[in-house]
């Protein structure tokens, strides 16, 4: 199964210059998955690669920027302002990295796209790509 995550556009150059090897989430997929499809966010608004999942870490954010900072692509006060008052949060370990030659605009695909908050499957909002 597929997931679409919207990522910053910063953040996306930062996993693409191989400086962030994790993605943090508050929340994550029901369904197992081992490929996300990119969507980079204003002012880019397109989809414009796929991480390979190695794992999928869940622990206390604590825990998760203590073993993961070194490659998390984003400051120590950013991180623990997006897990301000959670309990636990995830971190997706980025195993490859495949930017697309042409990214792909997903408003012309699908003319209802909208980009999901969180994560949404693939198969639910670009069909012909799952």
């Amino acid at each position: 199964m597929s997931v679409l995550l919207s990522i910053k556009p910063k953040y996306v150059k930062e996993i693409e210059d191989g400086a962030k090897l994790y993605e943090f989430r508050k929340s994550i997929f029901k369904q197992e998955t081992d490929e996300i499809w990119v969507y980079a966010s204003s002012p880019i608004k397109q989809i414009v690669g796929k991480i390979y999942v190695d794992k999928i870490i869940e622990d206390t954010p604590k825990n998760l920027w203590s073993n993961c900072k070194k490659y998390a692509g984003i400051c120590r006060n950013d991180f623990f302002k997006y897990f301000d008052g959670k309990e636990k949060g995830y971190a997706i370990k980025i195993k490859e990295y495949e930017m697309f030659n042409e990214p792909i605009n997903p408003y012309v695909e699908n003319s209802s796209f909208t980009p999901p908050q969180s994560y949404a499957y693939l198969n639910n909002i670009l069909p012909q790509f799952a």
